[in-house]
């Protein structure tokens, strides 16, 4: 299962200023798998340590953090040499051990010529907790597999590759894609749920890993704890699945629970990076990060798969619906579009909303392309019914065209600064893989 993370671990991996690469991302979104890949491909051996399976370990970054020393202790328990320059040291779930994040460091300094890098599952938490190396370590996120990632997953590597060329897609190519699309809706880009599916061709299959995941995403609630109850944690959980494209209001996260425990459980689940906030932001300038609202904001589930277990959509019904952003009332299609962006993006996810007192408006999301903002769209329509799209590009003149995704092939209109493109296209339309 081929990732678009790869040809960025091999950029860190040959890059003159590297240092010890942490890989973040949600639990079960594949990094043990892409850095073991990674490892056995591209180094003459991997030297691979799990803190969580071998508590034993955990003991090597007790003591004194010296990298070399750490290194010698580590070729006693692994029983083999490692080399700078021909092995990767693979420090997996190195949360359980938080030392182990600080010793980092020690290792940038020491062996910079040591290959290090480090995943984890709820990493985030334990980096409250540990003396954290700044400067001295880079960052990589793994998301769930992609619409292009998950085609070729699934055998169908050339519909993966004229994804790049919306403009070019014949019509029957285009409801081929729009329905393999709606697969995906279902399916996700949970590596497990691709794989049962790609093995079995059973959705049935797919929607089984699927409550696996969710269970064990719960089973992590009680490691939050004190902090929040685990049932108001679950709570939230299941109704920002049922809420994605509308604003955030805490007090309509969970019924019996005060708005300060909602706040904290959401942002708990955000940290745990199962949930995904989206603020408000002013386009007038960049970076948007720096006009992003706290109290402003919307919110997508990690994945769209997770999203129509936890929502409790009826998937036969929904499935039969012909037009991609007629399903779930075309939050799966808004959760898709965001998905995507998510990666092309970098996690930097945003949109705009004009509160006014004679009328509001919203656009979905906005994109930075070559430095400059777009205003991003998911809709049904004509051109002619996208009033906040039209009152954003006629108001922030130093924008780029707006970009709509809908189930209609690709179309300019450039009298109107607006590009009608296919849902498909989403990844390499907002900047991925450029």
């Amino acid at each position: 299962m081929r990732r678009f993370i790869d040809d960025d671990l091999i950029k860190w991996k040959e890059g003159k200023r590297r240092k010890p690469l942490i890989l973040r991302g949600a639990r079960q979104v594949g990094k043990t798998w892409s850095l073991k890949a990674f490892g056995n491909s591209q180094f003459e051996n991997l030297a691979l340590i799990d803190l969580e399976r071998n508590p034993a370990l955990r003991r090597v970054f007790d003591g004194d953090l010296s990298a070399r020393r750490i290194c010698a202790d580590l070729e006693l328990f692994l029983g083999q040499k490692i080399t700078p320059g021909k092995t990767l040291l693979f420090i997996d779930e190195i949360q359980a051990a938080p030392r182990a994040i600080t010793a980092l460091r020690y290792f940038y300094e020491e062996l910079p010529d040591l290959h290090v890098v480090a995943a984890g599952s709820l990493l985030e938490f334990a980096l409250k907790e540990a003396s954290f190396p700044v400067g001295r370590i880079q960052f990589l996120t793994l998301h769930p597999l992609c619409f292009a990632e998950y085609l070729e997953a699934v055998g169908n590597l050339q519909a993966a590759v004229i994804l790049r060329e919306p403009a070019a897609i014949s019509p029957a190519v285009h409801d081929m894609l729009c329905e393999e699309l709606k697969r995906y809706f279902f399916i996700g880009g949970m590596p497990a749920c691709v794989k049962a599916y790609e093995e079995t061709g059973s959705f049935t299959d797919a929607f089984e890993v699927q409550g696996e995941i969710i269970d064990s995403y719960r089973m992590d609630f009680v490691k939050y704890t004190p902090q929040v109850d685990r049932f108001c944690l679950d709570a939230v959980f299941r109704t920002v699945a049922q809420q994605v494209g509308n604003q955030i209001k805490y007090s309509r996260l969970g019924e019996g629970y005060s708005n300060p425990t909602l706040k904290k459980a959401f942002e708990l689940l955000c940290l745990a990076n199962v949930v995904r906030k989206v603020p408000s932001a002013d386009p007038s300038g960049l970076p948007l990060g720096a006009t992003a609202s706290s109290k402003i904001f919307k919110a997508l589930m990690l994945d769209i798969g997770l999203m129509r277990y936890l929502s409790g959509m009826p998937a036969d019904l929904e499935y039969a619906k012909t037009d991609l952003l007629a399903i779930y009332r075309g939050a799966m299609a808004e959760q898709f579009v965001g998905q995507e962006m998510a990666v092309s993006q970098h996690g930097n996810l945003y949109y705009w909303d004009r509160q006014a007192k004679s009328s509001s408006a919203e656009v979905d999301y906005l994109a930075v392309l070559d430095g400059s903002i777009h205003p991003v769209e998911v809709k049904s329509g004509a051109s002619g019914s996208l009033k906040s799209l039209h009152l954003f590009i006629s108001t922030y003149l130093n924008c780029g065209g707006g970009l709509v995704f809908s189930s209609r092939p690709y179309a300019e209109l450039p009298e109107q600064k607006i590009t009608f493109l296919p849902l498909y296209s989403a990844y390499h339309a907002t900047g991925g893989g450029s």
